[in-house]
């Protein structure tokens, strides 16, 4: 509602699913296509849209396309056509960004002029840090800071609050001779109050691996058991919510800083100055600037090279690196989605995943990993008690509520879980007409759940089409 006073508005915004809003955009997109908003209740607003997504989907920036469109119609104006990033571009999003950018600024210094007494921020100028870490001396207590806060009495698990879920069983379903390793992985949700039904998605969160954190640690010269608290360098800035006060620097390292993702440019940028050696900040420099962008794709995007393996490279600027801009120079490890392979009418308080780990080589020596699905992995709860960190979605899968409608699934590989889910969950309603058509490389070595569906055949209570491609 606050909209209607503003007189400047820069919408970025991506476009999840099927052309949906994300999740932190959906209330003010219910807001803004209220039918009994006037037409001209923006008629003071100068905004620009700038898109963020992905053309290999048919439905390619269709919320910026469309945040655009209604926009007009309450009578905003807009200060330039809507822009349109595009993943798929050699280059990311920047190649729309950049230009985008100069061209907005352009616009808004001549609608608005900088106040007297005030000047644009130089480039060169290095932003204070969000936070500063404050470290605790060696001898102050330990409190226990436990990672999966507990839900609110009543509540079902969150981002914020996940559900410490015991891993029960971790089975590889392929043949060992076979190049791809998945895991049908099943836990124990009991006492969670977790609810979810076939179409559903279940959130987790992953961590580092031991190695790598202790190679960060090693390259940034930093103690992994020192303890740390944050405090905001603004006032009213909130702070890291899925990070505990006190921490340590094992548990931010492991938990919290996404290593192993592929750095982006502003990465760049920002170690650049911190550089005390001239020829690793002339590289960084190259690879933040416009004209070093094809340079920066063949260093960092082409091969999947790592976070924390470019730091490897810059190593005179990472040991120079200062603790308060980490947060800033890294971002978060975001939690990972995996479609429900079970049913709870088929297995209470159970819920399972089907897992392809991910694993591939290209020119770097390394074969890249991952990060969720080779923690995963290498879980084994026969070495006590496991845990991962969890919560359920809705999915954007709908199966028909009336049990006579007969459905027709179609999913190749691990894109079968979800139809394993719908298929159990109808097989315990007593629903029949259940046709599942399956796709996969060998009968042998990879074909999911093989016995479980021939029995479901064998009752009359699916009918199953396969196809592998390697053996036909």
């Amino acid at each position: 509602a606050n909209l209607i006073h503003e007189p400047l508005v820069v919408f970025v915004c991506a476009t999840t699913g099927q052309g949906d809003p994300p999740d932190n955009m959906k209330m003010f997109w219910r807001f803004l296509f209220r039918k009994n908003l006037p037409a001209g209740s923006l008629c003071q607003l100068d905004y620009a849209v700038l898109g963020l997504g992905d053309s290999s989907y048919p439905k390619f920036n269709f919320v910026a396309k469309k945040l655009h469109k209604r926009l007009l119609q309450l009578g905003g104006n807009p200060l330039l056509p809507v822009a349109l990033g595009d993943d798929q571009h050699d280059l990311g999003p920047d190649a729309v960004v950049d230009p985008w950018l100069v061209a907005l600024w352009d616009k808004i210094l001549a609608l608005y002029p900088i106040p007297p007494g005030l000047e644009i921020v130089s480039p060169d100028v290095r932003l204070p840090p969000r936070y500063t870490l404050h470290y605790l001396p060696e001898d102050s207590p330990h409190p226990d800071s436990d990672l999966f806060q507990p839900t609110a009495p009543g509540a079902a698990p969150c981002e914020l609050h996940p559900f410490a879920a015991r891993v029960l069983s971790n089975q590889r379903v392929t043949a060992q001779s076979h190049f791809q390793d998945v895991r049908l992985i099943e836990f124990d949700i009991a006492g969670s109050r977790i609810t979810f039904s076939a179409g559903d998605v279940v959130m987790i969160q992953p961590r580092n691996c031991p190695e790598d954190v202790q190679q960060f640690c090693q390259l940034l010269h930093l103690e992994p058991h020192r303890r740390f608290v944050l405090e905001p360098t603004e006032p009213g800035t909130p702070l890291p919510p899925l990070l505990p006060q006190p921490c340590t620097i094992q548990h931010l390292v492991t938990h919290y800083l996404d290593i192993s993702c592929v750095p982006r440019r502003s990465f760049f940028e920002l170690l650049a100055s911190f550089s005390t050696d001239e020829l690793e900040r002339e590289k960084l420099q190259e690879f933040s600037s416009a004209q070093g962008q094809e340079e920066l794709y063949s260093y960092c995007n082409r091969p999947r090279r790592t976070t924390l393996e470019a730091m490897w490279d810059f190593p005179h600027t990472t040991s120079a690196i200062p603790a308060d801009y980490l947060l800033d120079l890294i971002p978060r490890i975001r939690p990972r989605a995996f479609s429900i392979a079970s049913s709870m009418l088929a297995r209470p308080e159970r819920l399972q995943i089907l897992v392809a780990v991910v694993r591939y080589k290209t020119r770097l020596s390394k074969p890249r990993r991952g990060l969720c699905s080779t923690w995963l992995a290498s879980l084994n709860p026969e070495q006590g008690d496991v845990r991962v960190p969890l919560w359920v979605k809705k999915g954007g899968m709908k199966f028909p509520a009336d049990p006579a409608t007969p459905v027709i699934m179609i999913g190749p590989g691990t894109g079968v879980a979800p139809f394993r889910a719908a298929i159990q969950e109808r097989v315990a309603l007593g629903r029949r007409g259940n046709c599942l058509f399956f796709g996969c490389r060998y009968q042998s070595k990879d074909f999911y759940c093989q016995t479980e569906w021939e029995e479901l055949v064998t009752k009359g209570l699916l009918t199953l089409f396969t196809a592998f491609s390697r053996d036909q």
